[in-house]
C-alpha cells in the first residue's frame, strides 16, 4: 500500500508545478497596485475620475485581469499606458479597448451628470505605433483596436489623473526603440516595463531596435528617480517588468550586474575573442544560479550583447 501513495502524492507535486499562475493584485503605495500573474506585471491606479493601467498582459489573461480591476473599482477605464510593443505587455490592449470603449466602440453612459459615452485611450512610444500597425516579414499588422490612440517621440508625456501627475519617459533604444518608463509621482512609484526585471536578464530585442547601452541607461534613469528611505530600503517604490515588487537598492544590483557583464563581454571581444568563445568563457555564469537562468538564455544574452557592441568605439 505504500508504493501506491508515494506515487499519488508525487502526481499531485507534479500537477501543482505545472499549474498555470494565479491573478494576484498586491498593493504598492499611494494609489497604486500591481497586477501579477498575467504575463508581464500590469500596473494599476485607481481612483475617482477612473482607473489607469500600465501595460495589459498576455491576450489569454485579458478577462481574468479585467474581472480582478472590477472587485477594486467600478470606475471606467480611462488610460492604458504601454511601456514595450511586446505581446506580454500590449496583448490585452484590444480586450481593454473593448471594455473601456474607443472611437469605434462606444460604451453608452446612462448615469445623470455624466458624458454620452466612456472611451479609453491608449498611450504610447510612437515607435510602438509604428510596429504594431506594420507587417513585417509577412507577419501581419496587430488589429487596430491594440493601436495607441495617443503617441509621443523623445519629449516626456505628462498626465494629470486621479489627483496625480505622471510621466511617461521614453527610453530609447533599451528593450525595443519604444520602450517607456512610468513614473506616478505624488505615489512615488516607477513602472519600468522589461528594463528592469528580478526573474531573468533583459530580454533585448535588437530587430526591434534595442541594445545593451540604452538598458543600461534605462537602469541609470530608474535611479535618477528612485529616492530610498531608512538605510538604503523603501523609499521610491519600483514595478518591474517581471517579479516583485523593488526599490532603489534591487535596481543598483540589476544595474551593476549588467554593467559587469557588458564589460566583461567588451573586455573579450578586444581581444579578438570571437562570440562562440566570449559564450564558452561563461562571463555571466556567478549570476546565472541567481536568477535560475538556464545556459541557453545566457548565451543568448552573450550574443545579443556582443551583437550590440559590435561596431561600438
Amino acid at each position: 500500500m505504500l508504493a501506491p501513495m508515494k506515487i499519488v502524492a508525487l502526481g499531485l507535486l507534479c500537477f501543482a508545478g505545472t499549474a498555470p499562475a494565479q491573478i494576484e493584485v498586491l498593493p504598492v503605495q499611494g494609489n497604486i497596485y500591481m497586477v501579477s500573474g498575467a504575463g508581464a506585471n500590469i500596473t494599476l491606479q485607481l481612483g475617482e475620475q477612473g482607473v489607469l493601467v500600465v501595460d495589459t498582459g498576455d491576450a489569454a489573461k485579458s478577462d481574468a485581469v479585467i474581472a480582478e480591476i472590477r472587485k477594486l473599482s467600478k470606475k471606467p477605464l480611462r488610460y492604458v499606458i504601454n511601456t514595450s510593443v511586446h505581446t506580454d505587455h500590449t496583448g490585452g490592449n484590444e480586450a481593454f479597448s473593448r471594455e473601456g470603449g474607443t472611437s469605434t466602440v462606444v460604451n453608452i453612459v446612462n448615469t445623470p451628470g455624466a458624458s454620452v459615452s466612456n472611451d479609453i485611450q491608449i498611450l504610447g512610444n510612437e515607435a510602438v505605433l509604428d510596429r504594431m500597425s506594420a507587417s513585417v516579414n509577412g507577419k501581419p499588422a496587430r488589429p487596430s483596436l491594440a493601436w495607441p490612440t495617443d503617441t509621443f517621440f523623445d519629449d516626456p508625456k505628462e498626465l494629470y489623473f486621479n489627483g496625480e501627475s505622471l510621466q511617461i519617459l521614453h527610453q530609447p533604444s533599451a528593450i525595443t526603440d519604444g520602450d517607456s518608463l512610468v513614473y506616478f509621482r505624488r505615489s512615488d512609484v516607477v513602472s519600468t516595463g522589461d528594463i528592469f526585471m528580478t526573474t531573468g536578464y533583459p530580454p533585448i530585442d535588437l530587430e526591434n531596435g534595442g541594445g545593451i547601452q540604452g538598458v543600461l541607461d534605462g537602469l541609470n534613469h530608474i535611479l535618477d528617480l528612485t529616492i530610498p528611505a531608512h538605510h538604503e530600503e523603501g523609499g521610491t517604490m519600483v514595478i518591474p517588468g517581471h517579479g516583485r515588487i523593488c526599490d532603489e537598492a534591487d535596481v543598483i544590483e540589476y544595474r551593476d550586474m549588467m554593467t559587469i557583464i557588458r564589460d566583461r563581454i567588451w573586455a573579450s571581444m578586444q581581444k579578438g575573442m570571437t562570440v562562440e568563445q566570449i559564450k564558452a568563457s561563461r562571463p555571466t555564469m556567478d549570476y546565472d544560479g541567481l536568477y535560475d537562468v538556464s545556459r541557453a538564455d545566457a548565451d543568448k544574452l552573450v550574443e545579443t550583447v556582443y551583437k550590440s557592441l559590435a561596431g561600438k568605439k
